[in-house]
């Protein structure tokens, strides 16, 4: 297969880790023929001689900006056959505003449940709980989470606000404690996968931080998921 060029982009809030969870990743793109460049802003996008060229963009740039014709570069790019995947709040809760930008993605970060109030400590850990994430009967049959069974973390649970487009491969359903404000358990996407004109997108809630996507099940639907997106797949 001829050479085929990966674009990372990747900033934002760190404790996501954006540059750990990427670098964690590189040595699997390279292994599959990719050429990678590193970006930390989305101007890059705005290149349209450039992004012609990107058969894989790979985003972990959690609540940023992103400027009209940034945006309006990506949009074209991924219209065009250029893939694009990332994970949790990189890619799900990168450009809050850009209304183009999420109806493209297909799914937003709203909420992540935390422990009982009393035991927080204004940490990050406030909002590790334990959960599920179901494989859906398109998931089993899917090449991204195909021979996958249900799985169990501890880490951020995302909400996410979604639409009927999606092909939702994994979901988790948030439960009903004493202290959470809604009445009846609510199931979200966990993994989905979207058409966007010519290129193909792929989304992963869970990937917290690098421990999150080292984990075997995570990482081998993220290490599918980006190959699938990457123009050119079958």
């Amino acid at each position: 297969m001829p050479e085929r060029h990966a674009l990372i982009v990747r900033g934002g809030w760190d404790g996501h880790e954006p540059v750990q969870t990427t670098e964690f990743f590189i040595p699997f793109l390279r292994e599959h023929g990719f050429t990678v460049r590193v970006e930390e802003s989305p101007a890059i996008y705005a290149d349209e001689a450039y992004m012609d060229t990107v058969d894989l963009v790979v985003q972990v740039n959690t609540m940023n900006t992103i400027e009209p014709e940034q945006l309006a570069g990506l949009v074209r790019a991924v219209r065009n056959g250029t893939g694009m995947a990332g994970w949790h709040g990189g890619i799900a809760d990168s450009y809050r505003n850009s209304a183009d930008y999420l109806h493209m993605i297909g799914g937003q970060f709203a909420h992540h449940a935390g422990i009982e109030p009393s035991l927080r400590k204004g940490e990050q850990s406030d909002n590790y709980i334990p959960y599920t994430v179901h494989i859906t009967e398109l998931g089993k049959q899917h090449p991204i989470t195909q021979g996958i069974e249900d799985f169990d973390l501890v880490t951020e649970q995302y909400w996410v606000l979604s639409d009927e487009y999606n092909d939702v491969l994994a979901t988790t359903t948030q439960d009903v404690r004493p202290w959470d404000p809604w009445n009846r358990p609510v199931t979200a996407p966990a993994i989905w996968t979207r058409q966007w004109g010519a290129g193909r997108i792929f989304v992963s809630a869970p990937g917290h931080k690098l421990e999150i996507v080292q984990d075997p099940n995570v990482r081998t639907i993220i290490e599918r998921g980006i190959l699938w997106a990457a123009r050119g797949e079958s």
